[in-house]
């Protein structure tokens, strides 16, 4: 595996690649990998001949009161766990390479409607930042496909109508959420909950389970099901931002014919704030 923090070794790399008629997959990252990243690894490799991943921990994506100063950095784990999952191109830059002028003055990118609703409503420009720093990372690496996991459902969300309406000419993947046995969505900021928390944290997924049942037993009071949601996890520890019925295509508020719904929460357990999901399509 090549490591590179240089845009244009990154190009010059995948430039040799498409040249020669190979497929490139990509898997951008903000590091810190555990196996829920190693499913994007996995299936990257099952639509490309080679194999791109990105560690950029994006300031723009961070609020200010949020923490990217502290942002778990494992980088050389990270290298060993990529180069153990056959990544080709290790592509790690400095904020100043993203960035040259600051990401206070960087050009922007916002994807109205998606961006404001749910988690965007509770963290103000981070669908912005998602939004910029993975169309800059398209343009640099230039892949045919890209794997995003379906966990941030949102974010891949924005992605897809970001590329949709400036025609980029890349093919995005969603790749299913990877839990621990009981249930708990693998993240990064796992890491953040103490032994007791942890024992409660998977009460989300138990909820949404519970609010899926519901919706697929016949159940249309969309407000109902989100209220016993946030109630639930609120007895149980949790301080719940929301937990919402949605249409699974647009993430606009469910409808009485809605076949295809997304059950989305996000709640602060102690320092960490989780996020999750389910899917129904009827």
């Amino acid at each position: 595996m090549e490591t590179v923090a240089a845009i244009a070794a990154v190009r010059a790399r995948v430039s040799e690649w498409h040249h020669s008629g190979q497929r490139v997959a990509f898997v951008p990252t903000m590091g810190n990998l555990h196996a829920g990243h190693v499913s994007l690894i996995e299936m990257a490799r099952r639509y490309g001949d080679r194999f791109v991943a990105s560690l950029f921990v994006n300031p723009m994506q961070f609020g200010p009161n949020e923490d990217f100063a502290h942002y778990p950095r494992t980088p050389r784990e990270d290298e060993r766990m990529l180069r153990d999952a056959g990544c080709d191109l290790m592509f790690m830059p400095e904020v100043a390479e993203m960035y040259p002028n600051g990401a206070e003055r960087a050009t922007r990118i916002e994807v109205p409607g998606l961006s404001e609703v749910l988690c965007g409503a509770y963290r103000p420009g981070h669908f912005q930042g998602v939004a910029t720093v993975v169309a800059k990372l398209f343009a640099i690496v230039l892949p045919d496909v890209a794997i995003f996991g379906e966990k941030d459902y949102q974010q891949l969300t924005v992605i897809r109508r970001m590329v949709l309406e400036l025609c980029l000419p890349v093919e995005i993947i969603g790749a299913p959420t990877v839990r621990e046995p009981d249930g708990l969505a693998m993240s990064s900021r796992n890491r953040y909950l103490s032994a007791e928390e942890r024992r409660v944290a998977p009460r989300i997924h138990q909820e949404l389970t519970r609010a899926v049942g519901a919706l697929s037993a016949g159940s249309r009071d969309f407000a109902a099901i989100g209220q016993e949601g946030r109630n639930a996890l609120a007895q149980a520890g949790f301080q719940p931002d929301y937990f919402e019925v949605r249409e699974g295509s647009n993430l606009d508020p469910a409808q009485p014919d809605t076949r295809h719904f997304v059950v989305l929460t996000a709640a602060r357990l102690g320092k960490a704030r989780l996020i999750d999901n389910l899917q129904l399509r009827l």
